[in-house]
């Protein structure tokens, strides 16, 4: 079981910046990626950034060039560069760890909040 707990959520003006922390209970090295999903209000949780075990880096259209997505293997950290936010970003950010072996696990965070809003 592994435990992931978000923070760095807040309050930002449109244009600002956050740094979203997710702190894992246990060794993510072994996951096979590492992501951040959000979901607005009314809306469908939806995958924001992904990094792979390889390295590779996914990201949703809608923030490429703006979000950059990390990780610490060696703190068991994951981070969220947010930059330029706009009001559509605002949403509840959640942490995702998924492993296909020896069976597919997925676990997920609690949630920390993001408003954008002047």
């Amino acid at each position: 079981q592994v435990q992931l707990v978000e923070s760095g959520g807040g309050l930002v003006q449109p244009g600002g910046s956050l740094r979203l922390s997710c702190a894992a209970s246990s060794n993510i090295f072994i996951m096979d990626s590492m992501a951040w999903y959000r979901q607005a209000p009314e809306k469908q949780r939806e995958l924001v950034a992904r990094i792979m075990s390889g390295g590779r880096l996914l990201y949703t259209d809608s923030v490429k060039g703006r979000f950059t997505i990390s990780r610490d293997n060696a703190k068991n950290m994951v981070y969220l560069q947010m930059n330029k936010l706009k009001p559509e970003d605002t949403g509840v950010y959640f942490c995702n760890a998924y492993i296909e072996y020896p069976q597919v696990r997925e676990y997920w965070g609690q949630g920390t909040q993001v408003t954008v809003s002047s």
